[in-house]
Formats: structure tokens, C-alpha cells, sequence
């Protein structure tokens, strides 16, 4: 089975990217901080997994 993620992990990662594309990168412990800066908040669990979305995108290249 793939990676399953939730369609409101999904939308929160697509629109930060795109809101703000300098923020990110592949590195997960960047993307955790950049996401807790831009949605205060949000628990913890839920926040990782937002951050590590992102991780995956940027490195696919889907991101950008």
C-alpha cells in the first residue's frame, strides 16, 4: 500500500507552498519550524505530518 494522507494535509501543504515557496525545502526540521511560524495553531502530530508532505513534494519535484 502507498502513503495515505488526508485531504485537508494535503490542501494545507499545496497552499502553503504556494503562499510561500521560499520557505521550503526537502529538510523536514525546516518545513516542521516553517510550518509552526505560519500555522501557530496547529498540534503537534498534525503539523508534522503537514511538514513532512511538504518534504515529499519538494523532493518529488511536484512543488514547484
Amino acid at each position: 500500500m502507498g502513503k495515505v494522507r488526508p485531504i485537508y494535509i494535503k490542501r494545507a501543504a499545496r497552499q502553503l507552498i504556494e503562499r510561500h515557496p521560499d520557505n521550503f525545502s526537502g529538510d523536514f526540521r525546516q518545513n516542521r519550524l516553517a510550518v509552526d511560524k505560519f500555522i501557530p495553531h496547529v498540534n503537534k502530530p498534525i503539523r508534522n505530518r503537514i511538514a513532512g508532505y511538504i518534504s515529499t513534494l519538494l523532493k518529488e519535484g511536484r512543488g514547484e
